[in-house]
């Protein structure tokens, strides 16, 4: 797991039906998911090539009570997660689950910025640099988006968190402004304001190797497509989507 405060470490499926999201990912990006337990039950982890890219696992009672649907969420590497979500609550955000321990993993929290999109915050044990960030890589995370209610507001409100830094901005006429973030090294993804979805939320994109086989595989494993594909700024191909249990995500092409 990563030091470097700021990266996204971990991508977590929250879903309503594991063995149909297992299948459904499988079939779309290749994953194998394997069953490793936890403090909340049956927890699974996705694998590409045998390397761990990320988790399932079914929508926790304390979440599901608040009528949690299924989702995507990310983890952001913090060295201090009590610190982070007191901090995160004082700049006007939510703590969804407090704290706790993972024995031999770190020490997680549950948390929403101001305007309601919801990640988690973790404090990883051990060394080295996480990969399942690794743009390019298939069935590794490729990119972060957050679609806020007030993109520039929830860009401040993650820089004075987690030290993120802007870079480049791209013109999207009515839409606004396209605010690409880092953590130092490359950036990790972008924000906007999107007043179009019910609630601010981050999207996460998945590396896959062709942009149009995939749409098809969304299709035929009974997912549906909600944009794109369509070329990005950076030459790529991208596509939004969601699973058979509606959780959203996304997926990124070189072609």
């Amino acid at each position: 797991m990563p030091k470097t405060p700021g990266r996204f470490i971990w991508y977590e499926l929250l879903t309503t039906d594991p063995k149909t999201a297992a299948k459904f990912y499988g079939d779309v990006v290749g994953w194998s998911v394997n069953a490793i337990g936890g403090p909340h039950g049956d927890y699974r982890q996705w694998a590409m090539a045998g390397e761990g890219v990320g988790g399932m696992m079914t929508i926790p009672a304390p979440t599901a009570a608040d009528s949690m649907r299924p989702c995507w969420l990310g983890y952001i590497n913090t060295p201090d997660v009590d610190q982070a979500a007191a901090a995160i609550t004082e700049a006007g955000g939510a703590v969804h689950m407090p704290p706790f321990d993972i024995p031999g993993v770190g020490r997680v929290a549950m948390v929403a910025d101001p305007q309601g999109a919801i990640f988690y915050i973790m404090a990883p044990i051990g060394e080295g640099e996480s990969k399942v960030f690794s743009p390019g890589v298939p069935g590794h995370g490729g990119w972060n988006e957050l679609q806020a209610s007030d993109g520039a507001k929830a860009f401040d409100f993650y820089a004075a968190q987690f030290g993120w830094r802007p870079s480049a901005a791209f013109d999207m006429g009515p839409m606004g402004t396209y605010q690409l973030f880092n953590a130092g090294a490359g950036d990790l993804g972008g924000m906007m304001t999107n007043k179009n979805v019910p609630l601010p939320m981050w999207l996460y994109y998945f590396n896959v190797e062709d942009i149009k086989a995939a749409n098809a595989r969304v299709e035929a494993a009974g997912g549906t497509v909600t944009n794109g594909p369509h070329q990005v700024p950076s030459g790529d191909w991208m596509l939004q989507a969601t699973d058979p249990q509606g959780a959203s995500f996304a997926l990124l092409a070189p072609r």
